[in-house]
């Protein structure tokens, strides 16, 4: 998906929350500059800063994507495809290298991306931690990824898998020399997400964490899955 589609939703999504340009870099502690640029597509958000953006402006991922709002449940069945073909994956590339890739997902509690980190590439350009809600699960598929996990370090190689709440600060880099891809599935950021009443026009609940650092990004992607 071109990073001017991206840009265009999250604009939509500002506007319909109300916030200005520079009310939604305030709460994000960036700069009006950098949410402006990402808005008209100049620049590619990184993991990190696009896991704040959504958080507050409360979008999941599946309308960032423009797959919509998944439907709720009809009394008769529907017809809902089994199978989603790699080329129909909805696909959002961030700065730096990293790309997520939806994989076929209904309405469940996980959240499924086939990630893939380029050469250098990493969750956060400034190097900063992030955290958000849900469980995260990862199974690395190639390459090598490096997982920096509180004061942790830990070095992933293909068939190696991962398990930790979300919660707890976290990076991604890939310091190899190859792409590195993996599975990831985030379970249950939006109940948590859910859970936490938010006003009409004011900062969604957490804005007062440090969320330069990516806190409670997922938070936005919680509410994911309505069509």
């Amino acid at each position: 998906m071109a990073t001017e589609e991206i840009g265009a939703r999250l604009r939509d999504a500002r506007l319909a929350r109300g916030l200005s340009v520079r009310g939604l870099a305030q709460a994000l502690g960036v700069s009006a500059s950098l949410i402006s640029q990402i808005e008209t597509g100049k620049t590619q958000p990184s993991v990190s800063t696009l896991y704040a953006i959504v958080s507050e402006l409360g979008v999941s991922i599946d309308e960032l994507l423009g797959v919509g709002r998944v439907p709720e449940p009809a009394p008769q069945s529907t017809t809902v495809a089994a199978v989603q073909r790699s080329h129909e994956n909805p696909v959002i590339e961030m700065e730096n290298g990293v790309k997520w890739e939806r994989l076929a997902a209904g309405d469940g509690a996980a959240d499924a991306l086939l990630v893939t980190y380029a050469p250098g590439a990493s969750s956060s350009v400034e190097g900063r931690l992030m955290r958000h809600a849900g469980v995260e699960y990862a199974y690395l598929l190639e390459g090598e990824l490096t997982l920096q996990l509180d004061f942790d370090t830990h070095v992933l190689h293909p068939g190696d898998s991962l398990h930790f709440d979300s919660i707890r600060p976290h990076l991604y880099v890939n310091r190899g020399d190859a792409v590195a891809r993996g599975i990831w599935f985030v379970v249950g950021r939006r109940e948590q997400i859910e859970a936490m009443p938010v006003a009409d026009g004011s900062p969604s609940a957490g804005a007062d964490a440090p969320i330069a650092s990516a806190v409670d990004v997922l938070q936005a992607m919680d509410r994911l899955r309505r069509r």
